[in-house]
């Protein structure tokens, strides 16, 4: 019986010496797999179609193991995001943590939603690194680690200024900063975005300009938080990291 549906390359995998396996996020089934029979031949009808960040329209054949893809029509290459390495390392984050923070046929239009666009307004030049923090934030509400960042994660207080806490998970107050001496400080702007990304619609992303420093401090919170909260390891965060140096 063959199935289709529209969704995006997070992931392709070498199988034998001229397939692939397709991870794609679909509206429909979430993240599916799917072997590309001959896509690693140059000549195959699959070669462009089956490549990481594709959006298209899949038919595949179902089984009781994986399915086998039949027919893929490209709606999107997001060339820009394809043809530039830094913009190239951004998607590969953004793919890789959706698809370590997801569950195989979960469906979520949702981050299908999200996924496109972020993508999308990649491709279109945005900041690069505003978006990551988008994708970061957002993922940690589907990972059941959000931080509390509407009151004091702590006491409940919605008095301002706030700073951010990893051993209470998100806003402190003042009052309550004695209780974690480890507690990052950080600007009001800081804070506020963080809220900003937490709850905003994915169909609703533009352009956000934001200082170096703010940056900087988000990457810090975020970077920090994953890594007590949530504990994933990212090989496109090394490579991130490594192109930060040379920036």
């Amino acid at each position: 019986m063959l199935e289709k549906f529209e969704g995006i390359i997070i992931r392709t995998t070498n199988y034998a010496e001229t397939n692939k396996v397709l991870t794609i996020y679909s509206r429909e089934h979430g993240k599916i797999a799917l072997m590309a029979r001959g896509a690693r031949r140059p000549k195959s009808r699959f070669a462009s179609s089956s490549q990481l960040f594709i959006f298209g329209t899949f038919v595949y054949q179902k089984s009781s193991g994986i399915g086998t893809l039949n027919q893929a029509d490209i709606i999107d290459s997001f060339r820009e995001v394809r043809s530039d390495l830094m913009l190239t390392a951004y998607a590969a984050y953004i793919v890789e943590l959706l698809d370590k923070l997801t569950e195989d046929r979960s469906s979520n239009p949702y981050l299908f939603e999200l996924l496109y666009q972020l993508l999308h307004h990649l491709n279109e030049g945005e900041d690069g690194e505003i978006l990551l923090r988008i994708m970061e934030t957002k993922m940690l509400t589907f990972s059941g680690s959000a931080p509390t960042l509407h009151q004091c994660a702590r006491c409940g207080s919605t008095e301002l200024p706030f700073n951010f806490s990893l051993k209470f998970g998100g806003a402190i107050c003042r009052r309550c900063l004695v209780e974690d001496t480890y507690h990052l400080k950080v600007s009001p702007a800081v804070m506020k975005l963080l809220r900003l990304f937490q709850q905003l619609n994915p169909t609703r992303i533009g352009q956000i300009s934001v200082k170096k420093e703010t940056k900087a401090q988000l990457k810090e919170v975020l970077e920090t938080y994953y890594q007590e909260h949530v504990g994933v390891y990212l090989k496109s965060k090394r490579f991130l990291d490594q192109m930060d140096k040379y920036l």
